[in-house]
């Protein structure tokens, strides 16, 4: 899955630990009590069903670290606001938290349009943010870590093993905005890069909280009847995904008939439905509760202690959560500084276990190297693993499937220092640092 973008950069002699310049207008805690770490998620409206589980995975790590004696000597203190599935007030909340709470790390957001609603506010403020869920890539910000998966990290692979199976017919299924936009844009080149006419590729989009699916899943068992092997694959966010698996059931289409394979539903979204007629459908992620590890055990057996509940499940960005979480104190502690650039310059090869046993890596371009899996939904609402990435995969922020970014690159250590580099023409047309 090496892209020759980065075989270029190894050519180049790229290194991890490659000096870059300093200057930071953000304001620092460390002079105070404690060191401040703003929480970014959603707690009402649509995307609450996802969001609100990744604000209490931030508060259970707050907690787990000032239980090891914090950082720096100093306890963390978590500052948690409601931005309510309202992108503009993203960027208000993420302005509150760096211009009024002087907070020195956020961990946040979930949807692309709500991170695309603060980055402006990130960049001009200097602040440092956490980005924990699988988004469409076209971008790099210095100011921002994605420690959830890029394109070639989650959906071309997801494409690649429904062709393994026979899949000749694909509908791409998305909420619409940016992130299921990008990607069905990226698969749809990519598909037609591996032969797929374009009658046989069906793109359809729906708004947040969507919930009449009748006519749309009737028009999908359609397209599927054509003698074809049919799958979707569905870029559904939030909680327009329960009346959509509902009326898959409701008009008998099982996952023999025409598989989906899902982006952003996982063990918590399921969790709330009746999955006996999702079983045998799919989601492609980096993680699922049912791997085994003993970190993962550990995780688990935290999380259902932190909750109080044994009932409680795990998921993918509650992984990316907790990656980003302690790479972010590791970086913290290597830097002894919460200053943004400096502990910037200190996340560059910082390395955390995964917990599918493995080891996430923090690259040069802001991405992770982490392992992809793809899930097969139970009558339990658990995953059965039924394939995996032999090792880790680089998250690559600029895809080779489309051509505005097909020579782009990003790396923020020098002598490039810039997180969309396009190799052609030698030039940074964004960012620099």
């Amino acid at each position: 899955m090496k892209s020759e973008n980065s075989s270029w950069l190894k050519r180049l002699g790229l290194g991890i630990g490659a000096l870059a310049l300093s200057f930071t207008t953000a304001t620092s805690a460390t002079a105070g009590d404690t060191i401040k770490v703003g929480v970014l998620h959603s707690l009402s409206g649509t995307m609450a069903i996802s969001e609100t589980t990744l604000k209490d995975t931030v508060m259970m790590m707050i907690d787990v670290q000032n239980s090891k004696g914090g950082l720096l000597g100093k306890k963390l203190e978590a500052v948690v606001v409601d931005p309510a599935s309202n992108w503009p007030l993203f960027a208000e909340k993420a302005k509150e938290l760096l211009d009024k709470e002087k907070v020195d790390v956020i961990f946040g957001c979930w949807t692309s349009v709500s991170r695309k609603s603060v980055l402006p506010v990130i960049e001009e403020l200097n602040g440092l943010l956490f980005y924990p869920v699988q988004y469409e890539g076209e971008e790099s910000s210095k100011n921002v870590f994605y420690t959830g998966a890029a394109p070639n990290q989650q959906a071309i692979p997801a494409v690649d093993y429904l062709a393994a199976q026979g899949v000749e017919r694909w509908i791409l299924a998305g909420t619409d905005y940016v992130y299921p936009r990008t990607t069905n844009k990226i698969l749809e080149s990519y598909l037609k890069s591996q032969g797929v006419k374009p009658e046989d590729i069906m793109i359809n989009y729906t708004p947040f909280g969507h919930s009449d699916w009748q006519t749309i899943v009737s028009n999908i068992k359609a397209f599927g009847s054509k003698g074809k092997k049919t799958a979707v694959v569905s870029t559904i966010n939030g909680d327009a995904n329960v009346p959509f698996y509902k009326e898959l059931g409701n008009q008998g289409i099982s996952a023999e008939d025409i598989p989906v394979i899902a982006f952003s539903v996982g063990e918590e979204e399921l969790s709330g439905i009746d999955t006996a007629p999702l079983v045998g459908h799919l989601a492609a992620w980096n993680y699922f509760m049912s791997a085994e590890s003993k970190d993962n055990d550990a995780f688990i057996d935290n999380w259902q202690k932190y909750i109080k509940s044994d009932e409680r499940v795990t998921n993918d960005p509650m992984e990316a959560t907790y990656i980003g979480f302690n790479m972010w104190a590791k970086a913290v502690e290597k830097a002894n500084s919460v200053d943004v650039d400096t502990v910037r310059e200190a996340m560059y090869g910082v390395t955390v276990p995964n917990l599918t046993g493995g080891i996430a890596v923090m690259n040069t371009n802001h991405h992770l190297s982490k392992p992809v899996l793809i899930g097969e939904i139970q009558d339990d609402g658990q995953f059965e693993i039924v394939w995996q990435t032999k090792g880790e995969v680089t998250g690559d922020a600029w895809t080779n499937y489309l051509p505005e970014s097909k020579w782009v690159v990003s790396d923020w250590t020098a002598p490039i220092s810039c997180g969309n580099y396009n190799i052609k023409t030698g030039k940074c047309s964004g960012q620099v640092y």
